[in-house]
């Protein structure tokens, strides 16, 4: 009955009694969001009371205290503690709630408001799928979304770190993702679009095109029979200068396209080139399996060990 009477009603405590929910998926809160919320909370009070769990803690001088754990209303909460509040409306569940639910009420309440990122959302996913065992369709159940878009948010952590942070920052959007993972086996490739597009602030209706792009080209070049040294020489060329780099061959000699999307890559590629200039080493070596054999067979006869006089 005690339960009930707790379950069905709304207090006030004080919110220094309120810890974060620690299975919080949101990980970022917009200072300027929250100033906007503490505002109209000073305005209009909060409207929705925050969803805790109450609970006895031993203190250390002796006696017992209340806290309460959150776990849904964590915008709230901060922004209350902005406009200075000093005590919260609260619905206190049961406080045996698992820690899955806990988990669950987060995740449903954030993407309800639409207030987590592609990231921290894909990140919650995870979370339920590892740590609850859930499959892809019962995540889908719980947040009210379709299988396609939990598997789809998920192969997000497919992505390196760096391309994760633009994401999380803003940067780049949820749609942006999508043409990145279309080179997700293509590492150098993924990595020269994502500068492209930081650099260019391309929309995703062109990264896409340009990520379809490269993936015809690979293609096309399977099915032309690409000339092996051609390949090797353009892979070498693409890690000494850390960008891409395409080789086009013509009846008599050719030209090579070299791609930088900053001055301080330009810079880069001209350090790269400068730096084999002065040490007279070719940027690519193309020399023969024969002549690399017998300049280590020269190279070994006059060692410090093998030298006779």
């Amino acid at each position: 009955m005690v339960s009930q009477f707790f379950s069905d009603s709304i207090f006030w405590v004080e919110i220094e009694k309120v810890q974060p929910n620690p299975f919080q998926p949101r990980k970022e809160f917009e200072e300027a969001k929250l100033r906007d919320l503490a505002d109209s909370i000073r305005q209009y009070g909060i409207l929705q009371p925050l969803v805790v769990t109450r609970k006895e803690i031993q203190k250390p001088e002796g006696g017992l205290a209340t806290e309460y754990e959150l776990i849904s209303g964590e915008r709230r909460l901060r922004a209350s503690k902005i406009a200075g509040l000093s005590q919260v409306p609260v619905l206190i569940r049961n406080s045996e709630e698992t820690d899955q639910l806990k988990l669950e009420l987060a995740i449903i309440e954030n993407l309800q408001r639409e207030d987590l990122n592609v990231v921290d959302r894909a990140k919650a996913f995870d979370r339920l799928a590892k740590e609850f065992g859930f499959k892809h369709i019962d995540i889908a159940k719980k947040v009210g979304k379709s299988r396609e878009y939990v598997s789809n948010t998920l192969r997000i952590l497919l992505l390196p770190e760096e391309i994760l942070q633009a994401l999380t920052e803003g940067k780049i959007s949820e749609g942006h993702s999508r043409p990145l993972l279309m080179l997700a086996d293509r590492k150098e490739e993924q990595a020269v679009l994502f500068k492209e597009m930081l650099f260019r602030k391309m929309t995703v209706r062109e990264a896409e095109m340009s990520a379809r792009k490269i993936a015809t080209d690979r293609i096309r070049k399977v099915e032309r029979m690409p000339d092996p040294e051609m390949t090797e020489l353009e892979e070498k060329l693409a890690h000494t200068f850390g960008t891409r780099v395409h080789i086009e061959r013509k009846e008599k000699g050719g030209k090579i396209t070299i791609d930088f999307f900053s001055n301080e890559d330009l810079q880069t590629i001209l350090a790269a080139m400068e730096n084999k200039k002065t040490d007279e080493t070719p940027l690519v070596d193309d020399r023969s399996p024969e002549e690399k054999e017998k300049e280590d067979n020269t190279d070994e006869l006059y060692s410090v060990d093998n030298f006779v006089v």
